[in-house]
């Protein structure tokens, strides 16, 4: 069996593949001849060791190396993140450089300009962040918000709600403004919170990855927020080139994202765009900032000042300079409309089928489409039976009784939704439900052949990327 397991460090040979059965592996017996002789390996009975003593602790048994553990055949990422990485991607996180040298200035300072184009802004502070998007969640709000801040949090769903618990935990007052059922927030109900409350701060989401809402009232509620002298912090995780958004434009605050959806990236990498006002007070806080590693002022010395914060995860970075090239070669625009072309595709094969979406049209992401579960179907059970039969993974929910399939970055392409939305139904039927999948599939190739979708009429114009500077 092989798994590709290669890189500059070694290849996984022969001798690393013996079973925890064969001879000379550390299954052996205690008393079969050359059994744990390692250094760590066990010196006795223990019973005339010191308490706490460390003599007797040897190497575990039974590991396995990752090609018996991973399947033989890589499962197609179809849930709500980590999506499939592009092999420019793959390649580039096999590598391994000096964090602070010369060739990583260079990366870093291109990391940069391309993320200025993904944000769409000439001005913003970029920073990486060793992390998931939530570190990136974090980092914008313990550095933006000060313990006895007012903050407004509009909450969809579980991730929204994750910014108001991280505001709180900043010691901030957190008004949380709960949106009912799966629907986006109102500017009017916006309006009255911010005008009652007077926040200092406003957090959001562009998309709720829990529920599948998107809040398409963004733009007005930015412009809101502005007007009313309130900072926003806006969490782009799974929308992020994957649908407009207007960094400048829109008068936003911070933008955080993962490198895991949108992008196309690896786990682990994420980033953040202060805009000159945000950058502005996080230069002026009346309070000491609390976090070392989510300190903007500290990451500001490796991103803009070529010296030490802490290792930077180069493998990362690198993956993500080809994610963010891969981006900006194919352009925001081309971008918006073939993540819009395959998930609304994917979304007319679904209701082709027979099926039913969790979320209005008026109120829908089409970044992670959200489907109802047909009465007396476990999500487990179909992901179980899509990942084992068709080897497709989609995710479950956070409460909900729908399962949801991922459309973005390397998600959006057509032979993809096209295995997918066939392993969906099929899986369904296998487990008892009635559907018409024939139907389901014409729907989906239908409305991808018909589907017409230009830059100039129906997406808002774009900063190109030469139009930055570097």
């Amino acid at each position: 069996m092989t798994t590709g397991i290669n890189s500059p460090a070694g290849v996984i040979s022969p001798a690393d593949t013996i079973s925890a059965k064969s001879p000379g592996a550390n299954s052996l017996g205690a008393n079969s001849p050359g059994a744990n002789k390692g250094p760590c390996a066990s010196k006795g009975s223990g019973a005339n060791k010191e308490p706490g003593s460390t003599e007797d602790i040897g190497p575990p048994i039974g590991i396995s190396p990752l090609d018996g553990l991973l399947p033989e055949e890589p499962l197609l990422m179809m849930g709500a993140g980590p999506v499939p990485i592009p092999a420019r991607v793959a390649a580039a996180n096999s590598i391994v450089i000096n964090h602070l040298g010369s060739t990583m200035s260079q990366i870093v300072e291109q990391v940069k300009r391309m993320s200025s184009y993904v944000f769409q802004s000439e001005h913003a502070r970029i920073l990486g962040v060793a992390g998931p998007g939530s570190a990136a969640m974090e980092m914008a709000v313990v550095n933006l918000v000060e313990p006895g801040d007012v903050v407004l949090s509009v909450c969809n769903g579980y991730f929204s709600n994750r910014l108001a618990e991280m505001s709180e935990r900043a010691g901030a007052d957190v008004i949380r403004l709960q949106v009912s059922g799966e629907q986006a927030v109102s500017v009017e109900d916006v309006k009255v919170h911010i005008e009652t409350h007077r926040p200092r701060v406003l957090t959001i989401v562009q998309g709720e990855t829990s529920n599948t809402v998107c809040n398409h009232t963004l733009p007005e509620i930015c412009r809101l927020a502005r007007e009313h002298d309130c900072l926003i912090i806006v969490d782009a995780v799974c929308t992020l080139s994957t649908m407009p958004l207007e960094m400048d434009a829109w008068g936003i605050d911070a933008v955080i994202t993962g490198g895991q959806k949108g992008l196309s990236s690896i786990p682990g990498v994420s980033l953040i765009a202060f805009s000159p006002r945000a950058w502005q007070s996080t230069l002026e806080r009346k309070t000491p900032m609390r976090h070392w590693c989510l300190d903007a002022q500290l990451a500001n010395r490796f991103w803009y000042g070529k010296s030490y914060h802490y290792t930077a995860p180069v493998s990362g970075v690198l993956a993500l300079h080809e994610a963010l090239r891969l981006v900006c070669n194919e352009t925001l625009p081309k971008r918006f409309a073939r993540h819009l072309r395959s998930s609304k595709a994917l979304q007319a094969g679904i209701e082709g089928m027979g099926l039913t979406l969790s979320v209005a049209e008026a109120h829908r992401l089409n970044s992670v489409v959200g489907i109802n579960l047909p009465s007396g179907l476990e999500s487990a059970a179909l992901l179980d039976h899509m990942s084992s039969v068709y080897r497709v993974e989609i995710s479950g929910s956070f409460g909900t009784d729908i399962v949801r399939i991922g459309q973005m970055g390397e998600q959006s392409r057509a032979h993809n939704i096209f295995r997918t939305l066939h392993a969906l139904g099929s899986s369904m039927q296998s487990l008892g439900v009635s559907l018409d999948v024939p139907s389901g599939m014409s729907a989906l190739e239908s409305t991808i052949g018909a589907f017409k979708h230009t830059a100039d009429t129906a997406l808002s114009p774009v900063m190109p990327i030469t139009q930055i500077s570097a």
